[in-house]
């Protein structure tokens, strides 16, 4: 660890965008990037923005959640091995805003704990992610407290040939992908094709992904030398519930597989030089998935659960999008998108020994509809917005006896009467460039977010209300400034405001989050305010990037799971558990701020030596006494050496988390203790290699060994531990 800090020293900083892509360093006024949701300079944006344009680091990981661990630039929390929540400066599931080709993913009733939803996008079929650090609400509204993780796919490809339009001749494209890892026996088929002429293209992407249970690391800290073990798992023979020792493979992580099938259709039709159709279509289908943490609890020696899984999770998405330059009048440009997307999820739970199996099903139906104008004049850029979205939420839940087969009722998750959300607002951004150098940027929204829910059956928790409602306005905006100096220098100061109204999971939710712990519904939530400050310095030039970034928010109305009373009552009777009582709650205030330290330089034309190195801490004080904050990560980074040319390259990198005290761990919130050691989440580092080897234009494979050492390790939060040694074979065939 003292080797990858002195390392990170000496590279240091933190450049302003890196862009994974090439082992040769670029000016930073060369990238483009689309945080600004039209194609814009990088240098213009005074917000930390990273950009991941890799195709190895998008497309040969086992997910889209572990191409943001292996980047370095963000930590994700995991449940089990189908998940991966992202943490953005401290912020995580629904204050993280994920969006993919320019629709939002975040539904009413993204959880505040840890969510599996970035998954649904495959990685496959990515064509690049932007990362972009601190409160992003001007542009992109409620949620993106801490930031926002913009996915975007592939984009279908006209072939512009000599011929006459009417003329123009069919032409076909695609790849063949197959991936192979021992370390949770994953085989993963994926198949693109790309149709078009000089109109007309048709891109249709398919991937079936297969993982196996996990093995973990055997290399363990001598303190710990059981941490993390599947010593037994529950199987049901001749109708009874049997624990299985599974001490002689303790390392296998049973019940931890799972399948998904993904599905994307692109449909782009261009008839002039000006104007664009898009028809996007996303089908992602998982299978059950085993909820592997609350598998391992025990009580008094025993099980707690034989079963417990999310069903399988659903998301279709069917986009339409019409882009248009060269607009007479004073917008020369304009995107509009109309979406609609279909979300479902279930919970599924059995205790140890009991014939009650308890079903728990979610469905959103998300409309949006956002439509951009950009007006680019001599000296400044002016886009103007609108963004609508309405969620149609609906929960059921029911008890099945799986002896009898006979049905009774159990509490939903959320309330089970008419229930929907909508988001509105109208936002402009504006950039002004300015002599010497400098450029201005600013923005004011103005958002407004309803939510109407109802409870119908109110017996079961005895509710004492019947509705819940909130109709939400509020103003937010950001200010900067930053100096790009002719030499590479880059110096960004700016003030920026966040903005996130409570959602139905907030509001309505009834759910065991562990053992004897309940959250319960609280209707007299306020939004939540983020105030944010930063400082971003880089150097860049042809050899060496160098910067550093520096930020400060305040939270206000920070919403925090907390004690409770219920019906005058701090403990309930909840499936049959004496249970003591929590709800969300805004506390009185809380901060988080840290640091960001990156850097890389070019050892040669074609060798680069890369690092980031990430702090932060973050507290709220409930006007008692000062507690840390939930979903805070330990200080987490990544070095590598990178060597490649036209048709090989290899890259040998690290991964590395520092402790997470349990001291500094908040104990009423989504940290996890119970899945850590006594003294917390120990640090960790593993070492990984890959390698890609392209004979020909039409062939490649590649080979990988990840965590090289076999640590076993976890990140922390999570309830499953990392995978151990890991060989990787791929193979792309083009045509």
């Amino acid at each position: 660890m003292r080797f990858i800090l002195s390392v990170l020293l000496f590279f240091g900083m933190s450049l302003e965008l890196l862009a994974q892509s090439d082992t040769t360093a670029k000016q930073l006024k060369d990238v483009v990037i689309y945080a600004n949701k039209f194609p814009t300079l990088s240098k213009n944006i005074v917000q930390r923005v990273v950009a991941l344009t890799d195709k190895i680091l998008l497309q040969q990981q086992a997910s889209t959640a572990d191409i943001l661990t292996a980047s370095g630039q963000v930590f994700v929390q995991k449940s089990q091995a189908g998940g991966g929540s992202p943490v953005v400066r401290g912020f995580e599931a629904s204050r993280v805003l994920l969006m993919v080709d320019g629709i939002r993913m975040n539904s009413a009733i993204f959880r505040a704990g840890h969510l599996q939803n970035i998954i649904t996008v495959d990685n496959m079929i990515l064509d690049r992610v932007e990362i972009i650090y601190g409160p992003s609400s001007t542009l992109y509204g409620s949620d993106a407290l801490g930031g926002v993780v913009n996915l975007f796919t592939k984009q279908p490809q006209l072939y512009i040939s000599n011929l006459s339009s009417n003329k123009a001749p069919w032409k076909v494209n695609g790849n063949l992908v197959y991936r192979y890892g021992n370390g949770q026996n994953e085989n993963r088929q994926h198949v693109d094709v790309n149709i078009a002429n000089n109109k007309w293209a048709y891109l249709t992407s398919f991937t079936n992904s297969t993982f196996g249970d996990m093995r973990q690391g055997n290399k363990r800290l001598a303190a710990y030398p059981d941490f993390g073990k599947r010593l037994f798992y529950v199987v049901r023979e001749n109708n009874v519930d049997v624990v299985k020792d599974n001490s002689t493979s303790a390392n296998i992580q049973k019940l931890s597989g799972y399948n998904q099938t993904d599905l994307l259709q692109k449909v782009l039709y261009k008839p002039n030089e000006n104007t664009t159709h898009l028809l996007n279509v996303q089908i992602s289908n998982s299978s059950a998935i085993n909820r592997y943490d609350r598998l391992t609890e025990t009580s008094k020696g025993l099980p707690i659960y034989s079963e417990w899984y999310y069903g399988p999770q659903v998301r279709n998405m069917f986009g339409y999008k019409l882009t248009k330059s060269q607009l007479k009048g004073y917008f020369q440009k304009m995107n509009a998108n109309v979406n609609y997307q279909h979300l479902e999820e279930s919970r599924i739970s059995r205790r140890f020994k009991s014939n009650n199996k308890d079903f728990r099903f979610e469905e959103v139906d998300l409309f949006g509809l956002n439509m951009d104008l950009l007006h680019q004049g001599k000296s400044s850029e002016l886009n103007i917005g609108i963004e609508s979205y309405y969620n149609v939420v609906g929960s059921t839940a029911y008890r099945n006896n799986i002896e009898t087969n006979l049905r009774s009722a159990i509490a939903t998750r959320y309330s089970d009467g008419p229930t929907n959300m909508s988001n509105h607002a109208i936002y402009v951004q504006h950039t002004k460039f300015f002599t010497g150098n400098w450029v201005l940027n600013s923005g004011l929204r103005l958002n407004n977010v309803q939510l109407n829910a109802h409870f119908k059956d109110t017996a079961l928790m005895h509710f004492p209300f019947t509705d819940a409602k909130q109709n939400n306005t509020a103003i937010t905006g950001n200010l900067g400034m930053a100096y790009n100096g002719a030499d590479g220098l880059r110096i960004a100061f700016g003030a920026s405001s966040g903005f996130r109204a409570p959602n139905v999971d907030d509001l309505t939710k009834v759910f065991d989050t562990r053992t004897g712990y309940v959250v319960v519904p609280n209707k007299d939530l306020k939004p939540e305010y983020t105030y944010n400050a930063e400082v971003n310095i880089s150097k860049t030039t042809s050899n060496y990037s160098l910067g550093a970034s520096l930020f400060y928010t305040w939270f206000k109305n920070a919403l925090v799971v907390d004690v409770f009373k219920w019906n005058n009552s701090s403990t309930i009777i909840y499936q049959g558990v004496k249970s003591d009582v929590f709800a969300t709650q805004n506390k009185a205030k809380a901060v988080v701020y840290g640091f960001n330290l990156n850097g890389s330089a070019n050892l040669t034309p074609n060798t680069m030596l890369s690092a980031t190195y990430t702090y932060t801490k973050g507290t709220y004080n409930n006007s008692f006494k000062e507690m840390p904050l939930d979903h805070i990560p330990p200080t987490y980074g990544r070095v590598a050496l990178k060597h490649g040319n036209d048709k090989w390259n290899a890259e040998l990198f690290t991964v590395f988390n520092g402790w997470k005290r349990i001291e500094d761990y908040n104990l009423n919130g989504e940290d996890n203790e119970i899945y850590a050691t006594k003294e917390g989440m120990p640090s960790w580092m593993t070492i990984n290699f890959a390698s890609y080897y392209t004979p020909t234009k039409k062939l490649s494979v590649g080979f990988q060994i990840e965590n090289i050492t076999d640590l076993n390790y976890r990140y922390f939060a999570s309830g499953i531990s990392a995978v151990g040694r890991n060989y990787i074979l791929s193979c792309r065939y083009s045509f």
